[in-house]
């Protein structure tokens, strides 16, 4: 698909619309897993001092899985710029999909032309994911943190 013989960036918004939706849906899937998971491993009652330091464990495990899943969804853009041939090798496109998609944007490689607005898609993406991801670790916080002396209802 040459993108220029359809119109100015039709290629990237071809492509980075359903990637942008595509990891979405998986983390949204994800984070749903993980919610699974930890959720029940803190609610159950312990006295003050166990729960702080089994909050921080189970918190610091969940933060390590939601990192993962944005690794994951990085994996996924810098597959598509070596099907697009927008990156010279794994290597790069790993780091140019991960500086993108955390909007760090200092690495020191470029997208092809054609396909650079994939990079600015990806940041927006990144964007979404990030604050998929903030609110969830509010959200299991807020559920399991004592208030008052007594757990809220989740």
């Amino acid at each position: 698909m040459n993108p220029n013989e359809l119109g100015t960036w039709i290629g990237d918004w071809t492509w980075g619309l359903p990637l942008i939706v595509l990891t979405v849906v998986i983390h949204v899937g994800g984070l749903a897993l993980i919610r699974e998971r930890v959720a029940d491993a803190l609610s159950a009652p312990v006295d003050h001092g166990s729960f702080i330091f089994k909050f921080a464990v189970v918190m610091s495990g969940t933060s390590l899985l939601v990192t993962l899943l944005h690794g994951l969804e990085a994996g996924i853009w810098a597959a598509a710029y070596r099907v697009l041939n927008a990156l010279p090798d794994n290597r790069s496109a790993m780091l140019y999909s991960l500086s993108a998609i955390t909007t760090y944007g200092h690495a020191p490689l470029f997208l092809k032309d054609e396909w650079q607005l994939m990079g600015a898609l990806e940041a927006l993406n990144g964007m979404l994911l990030f604050g998929l991801s903030t609110a969830f670790l509010f959200a299991m916080i807020q559920s399991v943190w004592p208030v008052g002396g007594e757990k809220r209802n989740r």
